[in-house]
């Protein structure tokens, strides 16, 4: 697989995503509602909630990753997030059938999960794939939908489907924030104070591309740590204290379970807040 088109290459992710890509010899397209300010980043702008235009911007492709949609809940109306959503990937993976890519790699979310925990608590810690999906708005139910659309597409083509359930974003700008964090406990319990970087995340798409791993799966992707100074054990102890603990928490490790990322794709982190902000 040698190309690949990037959905939402102009975001977030997808800035991360096509520099690695492109960087590992990859020729890259990036197809968006917007074209990119970058000049060594050409995009192809479409609609993909068209099904049309959607099956003519991947008919080059070897390969998509689709990380276009409406990113988080309260951005436009709920009905509008999830009809986005679920029709830009509805029409992804349609065209990735009718076209008969090798595979498709795309962006579930952590939300899944229960994210943010307001209304029910973790069922335990750390969580993993296996942990009950429990969406909490429109957003995460577009990405709940997406998960099992997925799981027939690839039933019924043979394509690998690889869901990523990625943590909230970073890019190393971002870790200035990290420190006013610390204080309060209750700011960033609503994911389990969780992050990922996001080159960490381009990683994990990259892997995603070229492991050798069939049918419909999903991977949390997040940080190796969490974004605390205080250790992980204690952060539950003291949030969430009737949580039940599975397996052995070390030190900073992370709440989002990346084992099954790690021992299937062979992601690994790179990247940490510490590496830019000194914890005091």
């Amino acid at each position: 697989m040698k190309r690949i088109v990037v959905t939402g290459g102009s975001g977030k992710a997808g800035r991360a995503v096509v520099a690695d890509l492109s960087e590992h010899g990859y020729e890259v397209l990036d197809v968006d509602i917007v074209a990119s300010l970058h000049p060594d980043d050409p995009t192809r702008v479409a609609d993909l909630t068209d099904l049309g235009q959607t099956v003519e911007s991947l008919r080059t492709a070897d390969a998509i990753v689709h990380l276009a949609a409406i990113p988080a809940p309260n951005i436009v109306p709920p009905g509008e997030t999830f009809r986005i959503n679920m029709m830009s990937t509805y029409n992804v993976f349609t065209a990735a059938q009718i076209l008969g890519l090798e595979r498709v790699v795309w962006a579930s979310s952590e939300t899944l999960i229960g994210i943010p925990f307001e209304r029910e608590q973790p069922r335990y810690a750390p969580i993993d794939e296996d942990h009950p999906r429990i969406p909490e708005s429109h957003y995460a139910l577009s990405k709940l939908a997406g998960e099992v659309i997925a799981e027939q597409f690839s039933r019924w083509s043979g394509i690998p489907y690889m869901a990523l359930r990625i943590s909230n974003i970073m890019e190393e700008h971002d870790y200035a924030r990290f420190p006013s964090f610390w204080d309060d406990l209750e700011l960033r319990r609503w994911n389990l104070w969780s992050y990922v970087d996001a080159r960490d995340v381009a990683q994990a798409v990259r892997l995603a591309l070229t492991t050798d791993i069939t049918g419909g799966e999903a991977f949390l992707v997040a940080a190796a740590d969490n974004c605390m100074t205080r250790e992980s054990l204690d952060l539950m102890a003291e949030v969430y204290p009737g949580v039940p603990i599975r397996g052995e928490i070390r030190g900073h490790q992370t709440l989002l379970s990346i084992e099954k990322a790690r021992s299937l794709l062979g992601f690994e982190p790179e990247h940490s807040w510490r590496d830019y902000v000194s914890p005091g």
